[in-house]
């Protein structure tokens, strides 16, 4: 307590807001540059070129979409079944944006709406343990640095990762496509550990998508699978809830 005191004395509000940001930011960082040059690496595969795969982590930033995203490129699906399945997704972010503005009430709305775009479930969550600073000066600086942090690392990571893709052997790079499937596995035990329910819901997305990639195209299939399978979940969790 008495070194952070000393630092804000030292140094001006903003700068102190800065280096707060990147340190609470940094192990996101550490976690979000693996999985963002395997990204990387399966977008190269999927044939997305250097370029087409960084711009992507640049304007969309939402690791489970861009895993998805490469994975229907790769089985061809259209620019509007990405687009759907993906929405559908990331629907969750709406949500996520509303709480996080809302806590930011005293933040104006030319930070608020930025720093929304750089929300991911991930810095959501630790912006979430660190309320005091949206009250603090500069609270706004703390906010976009745990952010840049963040953003940058993912940038960074993909960018290395459709590199390594185009050098790294075939064989080692088709076995990465392992990776998807760990991550939304990863993503889904701990739902299913809470609420038992939620692997039912999963299991009915899985066999819709399964029905449906026997007479359309396999673009539409996920996005049936997604968006029938998340609607079964509005009746089965409300069960839950109750």
């Amino acid at each position: 307590m008495d070194t952070e005191l000393a630092e804000k004395q030292n140094t001006s509000p903003t700068i102190h807001m800065i280096r707060k940001g990147v340190a609470v930011g940094f192990p996101i960082m550490l976690g979000y540059l693996p999985i963002a040059i395997t990204y990387g690496v399966l977008a190269k595969q999927s044939g997305m070129s250097l370029t087409e795969l960084t711009l992507m982590s640049v304007m969309v930033f939402a690791g489970a979409s861009q895993f998805m995203g490469a994975n229907m490129i790769a089985v061809g699906a259209g620019a509007m079944e990405i687009i759907i399945a993906t929405f559908v997704l990331n629907f969750r972010h709406f949500v996520m944006s509303l709480s996080f503005m809302n806590r930011l009430r005293n933040i104006g709305l030319n930070w608020k709406i930025p720093l929304s775009l750089g929300l991911t479930d991930e810095t959501f969550a630790v912006s979430s343990l660190h309320t005091k600073e949206a009250n603090m000066e500069k609270g706004a600086y703390f906010y976009a640095s745990l952010i840049l942090t963040a953003y940058l690392s993912w940038i960074g990571g993909s960018f290395l990762g459709g590199v390594l893709g185009e050098i790294i052997p075939a064989q080692l790079s088709q076995s990465m496509g392992i990776a998807l499937y760990a991550m939304f596995i990863g993503l889904l035990i701990p739902s299913v550990r809470k609420q038992w329910r939620v692997g039912v819901v999963a299991v009915i997305a899985m066999l819709i998508n399964t029905v449906c990639s026997q007479f359309m195209s396999d673009g539409w299939a996920i996005v049936f699978g997604t968006v029938l399978g998340g609607w079964s979940g509005v009746f089965l969790l409300k069960e839950d809830a109750s």
